[in-house]
């Protein structure tokens, strides 16, 4: 397991107890790119893949300093107690369109509403950037996530670690242009 357990040492003591009601979101920098890898692979097995899929997947979820700190890129980290326990990055892709690059929960904290938390973050910093739609590649296993949050199915696309692998894609209809400069 030591895959997953790089750049979590020190936050045991974190993971057994509740959410706490306050969390607080910071923005993600280079420096922080070692931590949110981590602990993407984290989530990632939380979802019963092997230990030889999770390292297949190490390239597609590795977050660089690059990564981070690049042009249209846009990565928040939610913090409870000073220590992240989630994240997301959102990359604007088209004028009026992003994609939620990432959306990663620490496993004992998934199903408390820190997803739910960052989706809506997410498409609040997306509406300031002028974004009418968030594009999903999402786990097959988070679908009822995505649904749940009110993401639409809209097709699939071939997983960057596994050539022939489908992932299923969503969208979020944000406001459209027209209607945002409407009294």
């Amino acid at each position: 397991m030591a895959v997953l357990d790089s750049g979590f040492e020190g936050h045991r003591e974190l993971m057994s107890t509740q959410v706490p009601q306050r969390l607080r979101m910071r923005p993600a920098d280079g420096k922080d790119a070692p931590l949110l890898t981590a602990l993407a692979l984290r989530s990632k097995a939380h979802w019963g893949y092997t230990d030889e899929f999770i390292a297949a997947c190490r390239e597609e979820l590795t977050y660089t300093k690059e990564k981070l700190e690049a042009p249209k890129i846009f990565g928040q980290i939610c913090l409870s107690h000073e220590l992240p326990v989630a994240f997301y990055v959102l990359e604007q892709t088209g004028v009026d369109v992003a994609e939620l690059d990432a959306l990663f929960v620490e496993p004992e904290f998934i199903g408390m509403g820190i997803g739910k938390t960052l989706i809506e973050h997410a498409k609040k910093q997306a509406g300031k950037l002028g974004i009418v739609t968030i594009v999903i590649q999402g786990d097959p296993n988070a679908q009822p996530f995505y649904t749940a949050i009110g993401a639409l199915p809209c097709g699939t696309r071939e997983s960057g670690s596994f050539p022939g692998r489908q992932l299923p894609l969503f969208m979020i209809k944000l406001h459209d242009k027209q209607n945002s400069t409407r009294g």
